[in-house]
């Protein structure tokens, strides 16, 4: 885990996250302002999770832009931890991503094989 903590800390000081951690699972809470549901992307591929959220600039006629500082994309793409599945669960709720990652079973999802003697026949 520690490449994607390394690599959240390396983004932007305007990038908040919280990176959380259970038995089960990686949770990655990331503030994506202006961001809706439809408007964000993610994608697993190979070990690694891109991220990209856009927001809608303000045009209802009545104002115009004296200074525009907010971005109107965000676009990342960070390593998954050694023990990371592949299925990702997201939810973006009020400007918030949350990222849910679970971890595969500690065994691997092997199945063990029984050790079997074998006679000495000669």
């Amino acid at each position: 885990m520690s490449t994607l903590r390394d690599a959240l800390r390396d983004l932007s000081d305007d990038v908040f996250f919280d990176l959380l951690e259970s038995d089960d699972a990686y949770l990655l809470v990331l503030d994506v302002p202006g961001a809706t549901p439809e408007s964000v992307s993610v994608t697993v591929a190979e070990e690694t999770v891109a991220i990209e959220a856009r927001r809608e600039k303000l045009d209802d006629g009545e104002y115009r832009y004296l200074e525009e500082n907010r971005p109107l994309l965000f676009d990342v793409e960070l390593p998954l931890p050694d023990d990371a599945a592949s299925e990702t669960a997201t939810a973006v709720e009020r400007g918030v991503l949350e990222l849910t990652v679970p971890k595969r079973p500690a065994d691997g999802g092997e199945t063990p094989l029984d050790a079997v003697e074998h006679e000495n026949t000669g």
